[in-house]
């Protein structure tokens, strides 16, 4: 490179100025003779740069400008983690009812998504045959009646065997416990709700022929609702019965917090979850079937060191991000802890007290001279 030569340049600057006059042109003929010096200044100094540079990285990242950034600090205080799941509104009073008696479908007033109140009629199933063997039978007691109370006043003049007064007995006893079994099954006859709920499936027809054990409905219950979610099995061991959970309906807008309730001990092999019971207090908009958010806790520090999590960068060696110290970018490596919504945990690393490169964080690098904005 050819070396600077500054001595006749400055040589040439005097003789200008001490043939100058004040005129106007001297002025003129002067300010074109120290840009020229100017611009051939600047570019000996661009070329010095660029041959340094190459020998020496650290020269640039030193001698740049400085960048215009923002910054946030970094906190000390509580992190709290959740997991976060969709779980199902669900009812321990969930049951199939079935038929009872056999006979033909007479009438069906339930209709699928219909709200009972407990006793009421969802069908009506024909119980002719079964009414006339309750009249025979009443007519067969009528008569052992008065056949046993002949008897019996016989028997306590002394009059007749013992036998005959068992055998009258026996018979009206058991025409009794018979007349009781049919009208039993007459009663089963008509089917009606076992408590308030809603019927969710109605599985019969009008006219259509059932036998005992024919499902006949899906009915769920309105009380003893409790929420189910699936969780991931590497939870397993860090959730427990007790810890505390925030619970929100999306459809009604409604949030509330409760308790895990039960935890399932089987894993699920085709999706590797395990089930997760959240107890759901009496909320009247809650209906079964609804979906909710869950947000279970599972990990809580008090003297936590936060950062914002968008701000962490990764390279070969781990997770860093810039601090400012004194005006210039420091690459500090950190250990992450958890992270929840747009905030991580820092475990190692800093202490809770540094400023944090924010906006312009993916523009600095370890050792820039940087400029923070005044907002």
């Amino acid at each position: 490179m050819k070396p600077i030569k500054l001595l006749p340049l400055l040589a040439l600057s005097i003789v200008v100025a001490s043939c100058a006059t004040d005129g106007l042109d001297a002025k003129k003929a002067e300010l074109e003779a120290l840009k020229s010096q100017l611009s051939e200044i600047n570019t000996q100094i661009k070329a010095l740069e660029e041959e340094i540079t190459k020998e020496d990285p650290e020269f640039a990242a030193a001698n740049k400008k400085s960048l215009l950034i923002t910054t946030a600090a970094a906190k000390k205080g509580e992190f709290t983690h959740y997991v976060e799941v969709t779980g199902s509104v669900l009812s321990k009073k969930n049951v199939s009812i079935s038929s009872e008696t056999v006979g033909r479908i007479l009438d069906v007033p339930a209709i699928e998504g219909m709200r009972v109140s407990k006793g009421q009629v969802l069908a009506t199933i024909d119980a002719e045959s079964i009414q006339r063997n309750i009249e025979e039978l009443e007519n067969n007691l009528s008569l052992a009646r008065t056949v046993f109370e002949k008897q019996e006043r016989l028997w306590k003049q002394k009059i007749g065997t013992e036998i005959q007064y068992l055998e009258a007995k026996n018979r009206k006893e058991g025409l009794e416990k018979s007349l009781a079994s049919l009208k039993t099954q007459l009663s089963k006859a008509v089917v009606k709700a076992p408590f308030n709920g809603t019927v969710e499936t109605v599985r019969v027809r009008l006219g259509e022929l059932v036998q005992p054990g024919t499902p006949m409905f899906q009915f769920v219950g309105e009380s003893d609702l409790f929420i189910e979610a699936d969780i991931s099995e590497s939870y397993v061991g860090v959730l427990s019965k007790g810890d505390s959970v925030e619970v929100s309906f999306p459809s009604i807008n409604k949030t509330m917090k409760t308790k895990v309730s039960a935890i399932g001990s089987i894993i699920n092999p085709n999706n590797r979850t395990f089930k997760v019971e959240v107890f759901l207090p009496n909320i009247p908009e809650v209906k079964p079937n609804m979906i909710s958010v869950l947000k279970i806790q599972d990990y809580k520090n008090k003297e936590s060191v936060i950062v914002p999590t968008h701000l962490i960068l990764a390279d070969n060696r781990g997770d860093y991000l810039f601090t400012v110290e004194n005006g210039i970018a420091k690459k500090k490596y950190i250990k992450r802890g958890y992270t929840f919504a747009d905030e991580t945990e820092v475990v190692e690393g800093l202490t809770g007290t540094e400023t944090i490169v924010d906006k312009g964080f993916r523009e600095v690098g370890d050792n820039f001279s940087v400029n923070v904005a005044k907002l």
